[in-house]
């Protein structure tokens, strides 16, 4: 096995890592888009004002993001491309299921919205968390500072979400489930 000093740079363009960390960024890459997609349509679902709010305010954050991504690709001598991620086309299909199987108009979709958006954060938490740590030992800081700025979006996103619910619709919701039994 080739390993080289560290005072050398290692020549990562072929790495394993590298190839797998420009894989990883193609997936995210893909879910950014169609979160973008899918936060209009809870946008459009939402009963409250507020929640309505933070799913536009969040899809604005997302397009930046995805303006940030591409940079990333730049910054390691890529075009970006986009690879079929799995998990958020499940997520995506779950959200789409929830708005089907609750009632329009209610406090408990809401809550249910706020569900699936959150399956959806902490899964780019995720994703951005171990691509900002596989950035710095691929050496490319300026990728990982671009990357853990996203994931830090990405948590202040899932802690709004969660604001919301704790705040008044999970109490909203169960009281809602009360007056119609």
């Amino acid at each position: 096995m080739k390993t080289t000093s560290p005072s050398k740079k290692p020549a990562l363009d072929n790495s394993k890592l590298n190839n797998f960390f420009i894989d990883s960024l193609q997936d995210i890459y893909y879910a950014e888009k169609h979160l973008a997609e899918a936060l209009e349509t809870l946008e459009e679902k939402a009963t409250t004002e507020s929640l309505k709010a933070t799913f536009a305010e969040h899809r604005a954050v997302t397009k930046g993001q995805i303006n940030r991504l591409e940079r990333v690709f730049e910054l390691m001598t890529e075009q970006p491309q986009t690879k079929t991620c799995h998990a958020i086309k499940g997520i995506i299909k779950e959200a789409e299921a929830i708005i089907k199987e609750t009632d329009s108009d209610t406090i408990t979709r809401d809550a249910a919205l706020i569900m699936a958006a959150q399956k959806a954060e902490h899964y780019e938490i995720a994703t951005y968390g171990t691509l900002v740590h596989l950035a710095r030992a691929l050496e490319q800081n300026k990728v990982a500072d671009l990357l853990q700025e996203t994931l830090m979006e990405e948590k202040a996103a899932d802690t709004a979400l969660s604001d919301i619910a704790e705040s008044f619709i999970n109490e909203m919701a169960s009281e809602e489930a009360e007056e119609n039994e």
